[in-house]
This record gives C-alpha cells, sequence and structure tokens, in this order.
C-alpha cells in the first residue's frame, strides 16, 4: 500500500503497472457519479471556468491538435473525443475543418456541447457497444479519463479498437508522484492533495502512461508535460484548498504560454515540456501514440 485517504487504498500494481485505488467503485456508482453529479457537484464552475480561460484554451487545444496532424499527415480528419465535457475541444477540431463526434456520460455537459456548441455528442460511457455503434476515427482524444476508470487498460483497448489502421491516440493525465510532489510531502510537510477517490482512481507517471499504451498495441510517438503547478507550492503559494490563489496561479501560467505563442516560441514551449516529461515532472503527462 502507497496510501489511504476516504476508505480507499491506493496501492503500486505491478501487474496494472500504475498506482490505482481499491476497492474499486462499482459500474452503478460510476454511473451514478457522473450522469448526473460530477459537474453539479464536484466541478460546479467548470464550464464557467472553460469560458474565462477560453482564449487560453484556444491555444492550447490548436497545439493538441497541430500534433495530430502532424502525426496523420494528409490522411482523415475524423476524431473520436471520449469524455468531451463541454465541448471546447471538440469545437476547436470542427473549426480546422475536422468531422468530430464526443461520447460524454454528463448529461450537463452534453447538453452544453449540443445546444450552446453545436456539437454531435453520444451521452453514454465508451464500452463495448458503443465502441460497435461509433464507427472508426482517424484520432482519438483520451483527455483526463483515464485517471476516473476502473479499468484504463480495458478503455485504452476500446479507443485502439475505433482507430483507422495508423490511427493516432492522444491521451492526457495528470502526473501524480512526480518528483517535486515528492519533494513537498518530505520536505515541506504536505498532505498528498493529488489523491482524490472516488473520482481518481487511477495514478499514472510518465513512464507508466506510455508503457499503458504500448502494451495496447500503440506505438509512442511524443511524450511531454505540461506547466510543472508545483513550482508555485515550493515558492510559497500553497494553493491547495484556496480557490483564489489557484486561480492566480493559474492566470501566471496562463500569461507565460500565451505570450510564448504570441512570440512565436510554441515550438520552445514544445521542447521545454519535453525535456520536463524526461524528468518525470510537468502537472500532466501528455502521450502521443500510433495504432500499430
Amino acid at each position: 500500500m502507497v496510501d489511504e485517504k476516504g476508505g480507499f487504498r491506493v496501492v503500486a500494481c505491478e501487474p496494472c503497472g500504475f498506482r490505482h485505488v481499491l476497492p474499486l467503485p462499482s459500474e452503478r456508482e460510476l454511473s451514478e457519479l457522473y450522469d448526473q453529479d460530477y459537474y453539479s457537484n464536484e466541478k460546479p464552475l467548470y464550464i464557467e471556468r472553460v469560458r474565462e480561460d477560453l482564449d487560453w484554451w484556444r491555444v492550447v487545444y490548436r497545439e493538441r491538435f497541430e500534433a495530430l496532424e502532424r502525426a496523420l499527415g494528409s490522411g482523415r480528419r475524423r476524431i473520436l473525443d471520449v469524455g468531451s465535457g463541454p465541448g471546447t475541444f471538440l469545437a476547436t477540431g470542427a473549426a480546422r475543418g475536422w468531422e468530430t463526434l464526443g461520447i460524454e456520460p454528463s448529461a450537463q455537459a452534453a447538453a452544453h456541447a449540443r445546444d450552446e456548441l453545436g456539437l454531435e455528442i453520444v451521452e453514454a460511457f465508451l464500452d463495448e457497444r458503443s465502441a460497435r455503434e461509433l464507427g472508426t476515427f482517424g484520432a482519438v482524444h483520451l483527455c483526463n479519463v483515464l485517471e476516473h476508470v476502473p479499468d484504463p487498460a480495458g478503455l485504452v483497448a476500446l479507443a485502439r479498437s475505433v482507430l483507422d489502421p495508423g490511427g493516432v491516440l492522444l491521451a492526457i493525465v495528470p502526473n501524480d508522484y512526480n518528483p517535486l510532489q515528492r519533494a513537498l510531502r518530505e520536505a515541506a510537510g504536505f498532505e498528498p492533495w493529488w489523491i482524490a477517490p472516488p473520482h481518481h482512481l487511477n495514478y499514472f507517471d510518465t513512464e507508466s502512461l506510455p508503457a499503458l499504451l504500448e502494451r495496447a498495441g500503440l506505438d509512442v510517438l511524443e511524450r511531454e508535460t505540461t506547466f510543472p503547478m508545483e513550482l508555485f507550492l515550493l515558492m510559497g503559494d500553497d494553493y491547495v484548498g484556496d480557490d483564489a490563489l489557484g486561480r492566480a496561479c493559474h492566470t501566471k501560467r496562463k500569461r507565460l504560454e500565451r505570450t510564448l505563442d504570441a512570440a512565436g516560441l510554441s515550438g520552445l514551449k514544445r521542447r521545454l515540456y519535453r525535456a520536463l516529461a524526461e524528468l518525470g515532472i510537468g502537472r500532466e503527462i501528455q502521450v502521443l501514440a500510433r495504432a500499430r
């Protein structure tokens, strides 16, 4: 056992190759958690905050689509966004000429994507039944999904099954138990704030996520992290549990990245985040992989 919180144990599972909680919630419990409650109770300000951050998100999403387009070349431009949320990622793709489809279990988020953004959304979890009905895609986007599901290996296999030959998958998850988190815990007295069951069931890092994709029949093309927000904590800005301070720190991160983009230095930022990934540092890990 690695940690314990709220009646859940975090274990380093050798067969799985990543850390996860025990006991795992049932399918019924997860359905109740995400169908109606997630955006209402767990993330009541999420859609509002997405609107506030939209200029920054457009840069982030543009860069993701540029990575997908580099990998696919001149091939098919059809993408499935698994856990599509309020739809802003897919809206960026649609504006770039992609054919888009989202699958999202939250009624509130799916309604926003359909009614506000005019997107096609399947209101469901990705499972064997829904996968058979969706068709195939040149790309699949899995952002902040794998940490929530009881069987991430099974979900990656399903995502792999809907890819065209040579199609690509972009997976993004929190980078947990990373070196900066360990420093804060061991030398600054922080409790492991990143442990969040029953919402976060799995805890990946810069090694375990690429390994998960490789085991599912995907070859890793690119690996990078996102800005290491733990730097603020190390410098004394304790935003854990402080929403206002957290937003202030996030605003600084946005300013940094938007300034680099405006200066035409997005490539420099990408090289920086790839170098940080080699050190295991960054708040999220982002891996682009191609189906064998």
